[in-house]
């Protein structure tokens, strides 16, 4: 049940991706307003996808497949200067992380157990997926009026999640096993930074805390500090 809500989640978030580009390139090319408005504010949706990497891995531990995120949401606009160039941005999202590796993490009675896959042993895939809730704070400067909607922005600060399910998922040709993991950290946060020019930017996130729990390990002992790593484009759609 877990697998298909995802599937048709990702599938969902592409669509708005796709959709959302056309629409702001689309609505770039009207003509611009007749009449200045002085209280404009650059309340946007985004949407974006980044590539997922994991820093601070142990020794023996790569990654593997293409790791990827999905996230959008809504950012309400607080300007904090005459000029409307710079402000405050507060926002609400989803986001949706995949990283592949050659983590093995295996369901006991005891536990959660986690071994390094030997380059000798075939398998299709082993990864860590999260669902969350996100909380985006940015201080925003822009070149930006009510006049133009193309314009030069640098978007930075800090965001939380809340993740609300976690999993690890291990497929060969044999066998074939998926359980939510109560090792993945809830809360968790990091710096966040989109620069660019025009509907689409580049983004990214550093997370300021470890993917799993503190103690979390592998069997022969060496602490999973796993550290979250995003990079890619966002798309803001005013």
């Amino acid at each position: 049940m877990v697998e298909k809500f995802t599937f048709i989640t990702v599938r969902v978030l592409v669509i708005l991706l796709c959709f959302l580009s056309v629409l702001g390139l689309s609505a770039q090319e009207e003509g611009p307003l007749l009449t200045p408005d002085p209280k404009y504010l650059e309340d946007q949706f985004y949407l974006g996808v980044s590539y997922n990497i994991l820093l601070n891995r142990p020794q023996g531990v790569s990654m593997r497949s293409l790791s990827y995120g999905l996230f959008g949401g809504f950012i309400k606009d607080i300007p904090v200067n005459k000029d409307r160039n710079l402000g405050f941005g507060l926002g609400i999202g989803y986001g949706i992380n995949s990283y592949y590796t050659n983590l093995l993490a295996t369901e006991t009675p005891d536990g959660i157990e986690y071994s390094v896959i030997g380059g000798d042993t075939s398998f299709k895939r082993s990864k860590i997926e999260t669902h969350a809730l996100e909380l985006p704070l940015e201080f925003r400067w822009r070149t930006s009026n009510s006049i133009s909607h193309k314009f030069w922005r640098i978007y930075t600060g800090v965001k939380f999640s809340y993740i609300f399910t976690g999993r690890s998922r291990f497929v060969s040709d044999t066998i074939k096993t998926s359980f939510t993991n109560g090792d993945v950290r809830q809360f968790q946060y990091g710096l966040i930074l989109s620069l660019g020019y025009n509907t689409i930017n580049f983004h990214a996130y550093y997370a300021l805390q470890d993917l799993f729990n503190d103690n979390v390990q592998t069997i022969d002992g060496s602490r999973l500090g796993f550290v979250p790593l995003h990079f890619g484009i966002i798309f803001y759609i005013l």
